[in-house]
């Protein structure tokens, strides 16, 4: 009988099934879309219900592929961190859609807490700073005004969790109520240090303890599941962690001092600094890289809002093309920038600058700017951010890195990687595995379930596809860089 593990990939934009071999060779996959809601200015929401159909159907169309074949599967689970839902236990039904990690409706909310001193107690319990992009604001926003939500909370009624644990709830028929290490170091709510919830911050933000999920390491088993009688009998969901920590895992980053950059619709940049949680420089946090083996392993992280995004928002609201496959061919028909900057903050800026109040903004545009130049600009946007994060890992933090491993889809545009290398002065190194974060959580069944006992075993099955090396264009590139920070303070300045 065939073995095979199949690694959902919830991600903000979709929704993807993949199939692995037991070896780690992928076989199929499937990618379904959701919807994005947006029902005032600066909040972004998602449809639980629509997120857990679609895992569902994926799961569902990524295993037709061995149809009529006696196969066995087990199931992990990576996923969007900071989006929030909260939920009936007893009816299993969402009190509202999920807050997206995206949204600004808990600025006020941050702002209030900044203002009561809070902010140095948060980033020595949870590592994190206070602002909207983590989960507890959002929390706390639904019990504030989703009517009966507080008083089903304070009864014990709702659920709160991170998409890892409403997806859980439901595959399991709701017997099981857990997150990882990883989504809950996210939330604002969790102890890094005591590896709990932390009864300071959960008053805080005024959630009842009984809200909060079960707590697990990332290479648990986490429970059982027929995906809605698609199996006769029940598989193990074993192995779940956030999709940034799922790259840092997925591209090997086994031990301190290693790095990676994930591009997706946001970015994550993350550092592996080692089993001891240390203060983040100024502007990043710090949360478990992830726990496995036995072992917890911390990371530094810097967070940028609009990556891939902003080449979506070149496509969706200006049709300045009409697939993202167009835009390096479109950006590399001219020159340089022409002078044109994308500071791309559509919800705000995020790591190093934490300025969600800022807008998007396009400069520098005279008569003689094209559409080409706009697309260069917005593709050096994504390699600009990524910079401004490792430079403060590296020049505050002391931090030598030797080469940042990447993943994510527009990995694959070559004049951003090349760009990207120019800037960082450090080779860009992308492996074969191009979906880094769901072949994290791969490696995490595997622990969970004992098919590998050290790290050493499952790094053996990654193998570097591209490399791009700093050019002789690096120097002529660091003014650019430093033009678009001019852009960042002036645009922070005039807020």
């Amino acid at each position: 009988m065939n073995s095979f593990v199949i690694a959902v990939d919830q991600s903000t934009s979709a929704t993807k099934a993949l199939l692995f071999s037991q070896n780690g060779t992928l076989i199929n996959n499937v990618n379904i879309p959701h919807c994005q809601y947006y029902p005032n200015e600066g909040w972004v929401e998602h449809d639980p219900l629509e997120i857990y159909y679609n895992t569902v159907k994926a799961i569902t169309e990524v295993i037709s592929i061995n149809k009529g074949k006696d196969c066995r599967y087990t199931l992990a689970l990576t996923n969007q961190r900071e989006t929030v839902v909260v939920w009936n236990r007893n009816t299993g039904k969402p009190v509202c859609n999920a807050v997206v990690w995206q949204c600004l409706r808990g600025k006020n909310i941050c702002d209030d807490l900044r203002a009561k001193g809070y902010s140095e107690m948060v980033r020595q319990k949870s590592g994190l700073l206070i602002d909207p992009y983590f989960s507890g604001s959002g929390v706390k926003w639904i019990l504030d005004h989703i009517a009966g939500a507080r008083e089903a909370a304070q009864q014990g009624e709702l659920c709160m969790g991170t998409i890892d644990s409403w997806l859980i709830f439901n595959l399991t028929g709701g017997k099981v109520h857990a997150t990882d290490f990883t989504n809950a170091s996210r939330t604002l709510l969790f102890n890094i240090h005591t590896l709990d919830w932390d009864d300071d911050l959960l008053n805080m933000l005024t959630i009842p303890r009984s809200m909060m999920a079960k707590l697990l390491p990332c290479d648990s088993v986490f429970g059982y599941t027929t995906v809605e009688n698609l199996f006769n009998e029940p598989i193990t969901i074993a192995g779940v962690l956030g999709d940034s920590h799922g790259a840092l895992a997925g591209q090997m980053c086994f031990e301190g001092g290693l790095g990676k950059a994930t591009y997706g619709t946001g970015s994550s940049v993350m550092v592996n600094i080692g089993e001891k949680a240390t203060d983040a420089p100024a502007g990043l946090v710090t949360s478990i890289g992830f726990a496995a083996l036995d072992k917890v392993f911390y990371a530094y992280e810097g967070n940028i809002h609009c990556t891939g995004a902003t080449i979506a928002w070149l496509k969706n609201e200006l049709n300045l093309i009409n697939d993202p496959g167009e835009i390096e061919g479109i950006a590399t028909s001219v020159k340089d920038n022409g002078g044109v900057y994308f500071i791309p903050a559509f919800a705000g800026l995020a790591a190093p600058y934490w300025h969600p109040e800022v807008k998007a903004q396009i400069s520098g545009l005279t008569l003689g700017s094209t559409k080409a130049h706009v697309c260069r600009a917005a593709l050096e946007s994504i390699a600009f951010q990524v910079t401004d994060l490792i430079t403060a890992m590296t020049k505050t933090a002391g931090i030598n890195l030797k080469e940042i491993r990447v993943d994510g889809g527009p990995t694959k545009n070559q004049f951003l990687m090349r760009f990207q290398a120019d800037l960082l002065r450090v080779p860009i190194v992308r492996s074969e595995v191009e979906d880094a974060c769901a072949y994290g959580a791969f490696l995490m069944n595997g622990f969970a379930l004992k098919k590998w006992t050290r790290f050493e075993q499952a790094a053996t099955h990654c193998n570097i596809k591209q490399v791009y090396m700093p050019s002789e264009n690096a120097p002529e590139n660091d003014k650019y860089y430093s033009e678009w920070s001019s852009a960042v303070n002036h645009l922070i300045s005039c807020k």
